[in-house]
């Protein structure tokens, strides 16, 4: 591919999708073709995660807050620091995720209170060029959630991955963010170079804000 900073149009994208949706795994390859900065959700380190999945409505809120917490934390030091050998970063999640997933777990009150928190923090936080969205059905994400068989991921009601993936639609929709809308309903980015080629043909164009739908081959 030769030298990607010569044409590459965007300095900061964000691949954005439900659980199982296969962001981590985009990113990894992207960031590969393009010799980006990686900046990867560390997930694992959330002690209330295996919590929440047992028990949401004790777990919920000091869950989303620790994530917030770790997410602003990451994003601040990563953006912020210049690295002169990688002008392009590629991120597996969105800071606005924060309060996405806060709407679906939180009861009214404490989402009000955690809205408060997050509008303060997020002006701080600098915002993607460019979002990649992995449209995925729910019966293909339980499939790659049982494939990646982390046992606190197991037992994710079908509901709840519908109603995250409402809030994240309506969420890109009402906001006008200029995303690549992909279908990835049979999205093999490991094994089939096709679907990468279509993506990284979708990131040499320029986009006005706005959603572009991309269907994979």
């Amino acid at each position: 591919m030769g030298l990607f900073c010569n044409w590459m149009k965007y300095n900061f994208i964000t691949i954005e999708g439900n659980i199982g949706a296969g962001k981590t795994t985009l990113a990894h390859i992207l960031s590969k073709h393009y010799k980006a900065r990686l900046i990867l959700e560390e997930f694992a380190d959330n002690p209330f995660l295996p919590r929440f999945y047992e028990n949401p409505e004790q777990y919920a809120f000091p869950l989303e807050l620790f994530f917030m917490a770790e997410r602003y934390k990451q994003l601040k030091e990563l953006l912020h620091t210049k690295d002169m050998f990688q002008s392009v970063t590629i991120s597996d999640y969105l800071f606005t995720k924060c309060l996405l997933f806060a709407k679906v777990n939180l009861p009214d009150e404490e989402f009000r209170l955690y809205q408060k928190l997050f509008d303060i923090i997020n002006p701080q936080i600098v915002q993607p060029d460019l979002l990649i969205y992995l449209h995925t059905p729910v019966n293909r994400l339980q499939e790659n959630i049982r494939k990646r068989n982390r046992s606190y991921e197991q037992d994710i009601p079908n509901d709840y991955l519908f109603s995250l993936q409402e809030t994240y639609t309506q969420y890109i929709k009402q906001h006008n963010i200029k995303t690549l809308f992909v279908d990835a309903s049979n999205a093999d980015f490991i094994g089939n170079d096709a679907h990468i080629k279509t993506i990284t043909d979708a990131l040499e164009k320029d986009y006005e804000t706005g959603q572009y739908y991309i269907t994979l081959p």
